[in-house]
């Protein structure tokens, strides 16, 4: 059976919308509207939101008797606001598997209770070189030593405090979307770019007038990052979970940054066997482009659906994005072997 086509246009201006709506976890809500605004658009979707505030999407399928779902998420690494310094700058508590040296120089943005948005920068303690020299790099990049820097007049707490910030604030870091020789780079690749060719499958099918062979479930996750998203909210009659999530790229690895690719293995151990050779097959019987891979700094929430109790195989997919938890990237080559992938998975 042939594929139907996707819209690439649609694949990146979605995508590009999605990461510029900032969604660290615990304010993901933003991204989960977004989306959900999108899915709104195909109306064999029925639509709602989990007590935890993800979302889920039900596709009724040409059978129901062994019923899928697919998952990615929305939320993103961030941080929160966890001191008002006398300096009038905030200290950091960070949300998910942040490293420092990974955001300094960033510009970020912190949301208040009151629902104000304040610009800053998030810098090293010591961040002139005129003033300390040598120091600038010899410096800790860890909690006590970053902050960041607001965009606004103030040299105290209590100015600060007058700006609306107060501890427990959200802080999001800028993704900086370019999208240039079929590349897309910008923080948040992970794993907002599954999301999008998640989308892209579903208005390939509906567009060429298809439905999924099973009864599909789309879970949208909003708590990944710090392990615990997909715990819940993945109805009790699915079977099979395919998670679509990105592949890590670099030294050691087979993933790159053109392939989508089939993780068999990471930290919480192997995915489902039979499933992934399911996948496998998928893809060479349509000549889609994919690697194997195995990554040992990495968790999925498959496996938090698994650990909550869920009786299901898992396997994962995903796209080859470089620079994982950093400022990442990955290429169009990659979103449409992943987004083919799925349209085959939800067709056999």
């Amino acid at each position: 059976m042939t594929l139907p086509p996707i819209d690439t246009d649609y694949l990146l201006n979605f995508l590009t919308g999605l990461l510029n709506t900032p969604s660290p976890t615990g304010l993901a809500q933003p991204a989960i509207a977004y989306t959900e605004k999108a899915l709104s658009a195909f109306p064999t979707l029925q639509l709602s939101r989990t007590r935890k505030g993800a979302l889920v999407a039900r596709w009724a399928g040409r059978g129901s008797d062994s019923p899928r779902a697919l998952t990615a998420h929305v939320d993103t690494l961030g941080a929160m606001v966890k001191e008002i310094k006398s300096n009038g700058r905030l200290k950091l508590t960070r949300i998910g598997g942040v490293t420092w040296n990974t955001v300094e120089g960033e510009g970020c943005t912190v949301f208040t209770s009151q629902g104000a948005a304040v610009r800053g920068s998030i810098l090293i303690t010591q961040a002139s070189a005129h003033v300390y020299g040598s120091q600038l790099g010899e410096q800790k990049r860890d909690d006590d030593h970053m902050e960041v820097r607001l965009d606004a007049r103030t040299l105290s707490k209590a100015e600060t405090e007058a700006l609306g910030i107060q501890v427990g604030d959200f802080v999001a870091f800028d993704p900086r979307v370019e999208i240039t020789n079929g590349f897309v780079r910008s923080r948040h690749l992970d794993d907002k770019a599954c999301v999008a060719c998640i989308l892209a499958a579903v208005k390939g099918l509906h567009d060429a007038g298809l439905q999924p062979a099973q009864t599909t479930f789309l879970h949208i996750s909003n708590y990944e990052e710090v392990g615990h998203g997909a715990a819940a909210g993945i109805p009790p009659e699915v079977t099979e979970l395919l998670v679509v999530d990105m592949a890590a790229v670099g030294e050691g690895q087979t993933s790159d940054e053109f392939h989508a690719s089939l993780c068999v293995k990471d930290s919480g151990g192997p995915y489902h066997h039979e499933l992934s050779q399911k996948l496998r097959r998928l893809a060479q019987d349509h000549a889609i482009p994919y690697k194997v891979d195995i990554y040992p700094h990495y968790g999925s929430d498959g496996e938090a659906f698994w650990s909550a109790g869920g009786d299901v195989a898992v396997a994962l997919i995903g796209p080859g994005v470089d620079a994982s938890h950093n400022y990442e990237r990955t290429h169009l080559e990659a979103l449409l072997a992943t987004t083919q992938w799925l349209e085959a998975y939800l067709l056999a």
